[in-house]
């Protein structure tokens, strides 16, 4: 696995030697490029392990965990009880086995998609890419396939463009509705569980100060990183937690890194 430490060591090394720094003025003197001004429709694509249960949304890992919801009577009727089959027990089920990129790709190319840009990363936690952060990850469980490096190959050679996008933001709180009642959520999950941190939900979801840690922040940071290097995104989306204080510092570093 990866060493954050040096990982985020070489973050700056790439700021230091880049044409941009971690600043909003620096940032701010980019132009938006002609390629992405003229492409106009593109394909934004949700898919995960919540496919599996395939009811309400893919807020089902989280409102499965919310007691008296619509998801959470669901979830009992038709897998039993939290303690005996949480979300995570879904990874397995999710295999993928229909997943053709290629087909995929023709498909978006014949609606005049110029762009494509799968969820890396919703807020479940579980990537949807090969990775050295985390063992939760598609490559390694459910389908064992690197899905945003199949449809990476797929959507460039039909001539479109790929992006990313990472939701990973709100997993600092997204799942912490299972602390509340007898589930297989730890109480307090370790940085290797797919549950961490499960924190309590902000007061209010759209303050800006719902104070997400500096270790989740820099293991956030890590991972969008890691989405940069190893697949080089041309579009890279953050849902709207993004807006935290707590993250300010480290978005302008992967801000830095991307461009």
């Amino acid at each position: 696995m990866i060493d954050m430490e040096k990982a985020l060591q070489n973050i700056d090394d790439v700021i230091e030697k880049g044409p941009y720094k971690d600043t909003w003025a620096s940032l701010s003197s980019w132009q938006t490029p002609k390629w992405y001004q003229k492409a106009k429709f593109g394909i934004f694509i949700h898919w995960g392990v919540y496919s599996v249960p395939a009811f309400d949304s893919e807020w089902y890992p989280r409102n499965m965990y919310i007691e008296g919801s619509k998801v959470y009577e669901h979830h009992i009727k038709t897998y039993g009880a939290h303690k005996d089959f949480g979300y995570k027990d879904f990874i397995p089920m999710f295999k993928a086995e229909k997943f053709d990129p290629n087909a995929w790709a023709a498909l978006f190319k014949k609606a005049g998609a110029k762009y494509v840009v799968p969820v890396a990363e919703h807020h479940d936690g579980f990537q949807m890419y090969r990775s050295n952060i985390s063992h939760w990850n598609a490559y390694e469980m459910g389908p064992k396939r690197d899905i945003v490096g199949e449809l990476k190959a797929a959507v460039e050679a039909q001539g479109m463009t790929l992006g990313v996008s990472s939701h990973r933001i709100e997993h600092w709180f997204f799942m912490s509705n299972g602390k509340k009642f007898e589930s297989d959520m730890p109480q307090n999950p370790d940085r290797d569980d797919l549950y961490w941190p499960s924190m309590p939900d902000p007061e209010n979801f759209d303050a800006i100060d719902g104070k997400p840690s500096e270790e989740f922040m820099e293991d956030w940071l890590v991972r969008t990183c890691e989405l940069i290097d190893n697949y080089h995104p041309k579009i890279l989306y953050f849902d709207w937690w993004i807006q935290q204080e707590a993250a300010k510092p480290y978005l302008k570093k992967s801000g830095g890194v991307l461009l």
